[in-house]
């Protein structure tokens, strides 16, 4: 594997010289090519990603390694620091790292998971089908952040996943299903106010006024990817729909099981009460929302309104939010920790420092990944593949531009705020201009939506693909290839069935009918995997 690595590196850097040699607009692909292929080759997320930055950060010093290799930390990673997002991002996995381990520990979730998946009413027997549906059902009542649902749903879930049979990257594809899919249609979450910020530049850009939470609603009907992931979901979930690498590695998890479906759970996990994991999540989300609102909304917060609660998840407390949130749901992890011979404290204490170490190599990853991001940017691979967006003359086919040209940039540069934030001012504004009214740009908006959160699904380089990695206990890699089959057949549907009628004027109804019909329908179509 060392020798593969290094002929790996060997490539990269030559062909990395030669672009650094031409001066052509479409080296600014190289680094997230030369990043996916690594990854493809070594299996490697951290290698891969910091291969494409160190490509990438070649290009941009005219071809010198060695000024390159000082850029890669001085001018990337340091300035990626300096976010008080990021920081509070890594104390917030480190914290939710333990935070996890404690509720693990403690048997709470074990106990719950074990009664909801229950087989033949047997609490003590794990039925996979049941388990996966209680995991979609905890990702989706996650819907106030991508990020913070990929953590937990994924921390609480993969032990029961493996007695159960159900394979993690089959967890993983659900846990990221019902991240980023979810809090981009959520009425209030931290993504709102950045979304509709975005709609407000845009439609100024456009020279219209507009109500930009009408728009978003307007908007949600046509958000066919998100929709579209959702029903998928539950067919391969109820159906057992299983296409491309899934179906080994699914294969691979129920023959593992004697029984083919259950397995049995740990006897003292089973026994321990669900309230001391229910009670210390039902703090955490409480938190979440508490703090936002006291540090947030704007001031006096009597009496509370929807714009307060919009204006408090949009506000730029949210990097304390997330560590004080994470702090309290700690605390009261481990007060709600089961008493044991020995007391509670030692064993809170040991699950607690378990959990975090485990999140230490995952963070370098996180921190490899904005290397990546900022190397990306500054070569303006975004912009080049932004171009797609307005070569075309004909409005109808606007819509399903503006979604692959977003699912092109999102799964290229892994970001989906980056993606909202380079395709709405030109989007909207080109649209616009062709003389799309109104209605047609809740279209547009959509599509950008859309077409950001395909990249979060699947891409290599996104933050929630490699926490939901992290979380459920697999490779990044094993994720991206088996979570791309069933991206790919949701973007098929969210183009042919969505943004093409919408295109011409279908109403959204219809077409989200045709295509929940059509998904639901495909595991017979095309035979169970």
């Amino acid at each position: 594997m060392n020798r593969r690595r290094t002929w790996v590196l060997l490539a990269v850097v030559l062909i990395t010289a030669v672009f650094a040699l031409i001066e052509t607009p479409v080296r600014g692909l190289w680094p997230p090519v030369a990043a996916l292929a690594v990854i493809i080759v070594t299996r490697h997320a951290l290698f891969g990603l910091l291969a494409g930055g160190f490509a990438g950060a070649i290009l941009i010093a005219g071809g010198n390694p060695v000024a390159a290799f000082g850029d890669l930390f001085a001018a990337h990673l340091w300035p990626s620091l300096q976010s008080s997002w990021k920081i509070g991002a890594i104390i917030f996995t480190l914290l939710l790292g333990g935070f996890d381990a404690i509720l693990e520990a403690g048997g709470g979730f074990a106990s719950l998971m074990g009664r909801i998946a229950g087989h033949g009413g047997d609490s003590s027997r794990l039925s996979s089908r049941n388990l996966e549906t209680g995991a979609a059902g905890l990702g989706i009542l996650c819907f106030f952040d991508g990020l913070a649902n990929s953590m937990v749903v994924g921390r609480v879930s993969r032990d029961l996943a493996d007695r159960a049979g159900t394979a993690r990257v089959k967890l993983a594809y659900i846990v990221d299903s019902t991240s980023s899919a979810v809090a981009c249609i959520a009425f209030v979450s931290t993504w709102i106010a950045f979304q509709l910020s975005m709609i407000n530049e845009a439609y100024l850009l456009a020279g219209r006024s507009v109500n930009p939470y009408e728009v978003f609603l307007e908007s949600l009907p046509y958000n066919f990817y998100c929709w579209f992931t959702l029903v998928l979901l539950f067919a391969s979930i109820r159906q057992r729909f299983h296409p491309g690498p899934m179906a080994r590695f699914v294969a691979e998890a129920l023959a593992a099981e004697t029984d083919g479906d259950v397995a049995p759970v740990q006897t003292e996990k089973a026994a321990a009460n669900p309230m001391t994991a229910l009670a210390p999540l039902g703090i955490l989300m409480a938190s979440f929302f508490v703090f936002f609102v006291a540090l947030g909304s704007p001031r006096p917060i009597f009496p509370l309104s929807r714009d307060k609660v919009v204006a408090a998840f949009g506000s730029d407390s949210g990097p304390l939010v997330l560590v004080l949130a994470s702090v309290v749901a700690v605390l009261a992890a481990g007060l709600m920790f089961p008493s044991r011979q020995g007391g509670r404290l030692k064993p809170v204490v040991l699950a607690f420092g378990s959990g975090v170490r485990t999140m230490v190599g995952p963070i370098f990853i996180l921190l490899a990944a904005w290397i990546m991001s900022s190397v990306i940017g500054e070569l303006g691979t975004a912009t080049l593949i932004s171009r797609l967006a307005t070569e075309t003359n004909t409005l109808a086919l606007m819509p399903s531009l503006t979604f692959l040209t977003g699912a092109a940039i999102s799964f290229a540069t892994g970001t989906s705020w980056g993606t909202m934030g380079l395709l709405f001012p030109l989007a909207v504004p080109a649209a616009a201009a062709m003389g799309a009214p109104d209605s047609f740009l809740a279209v547009i908006v959509a599509a950008v939506f859309s077409g950001a959160v395909f990249g979060d699904h699947c891409s290599p380089f996104s933050d929630t693909t490699i926490v939901t990695s992290i979380s459920c206990g697999v490779e990044p890699h094993d994720h991206v290839r088996t979570q791309i089959p069933y991206a790919l057949i949701t973007a098929a549907a969210a183009v042919g069935i969505g943004f093409l009628p919408a295109g011409l004027g279908f109403p959204a109804i219809v077409s989200l009918i045709i295509g929940t019909a059509i998904l639901l329908m495909l595991p017979r179509l095309v035979g169970k995997r």
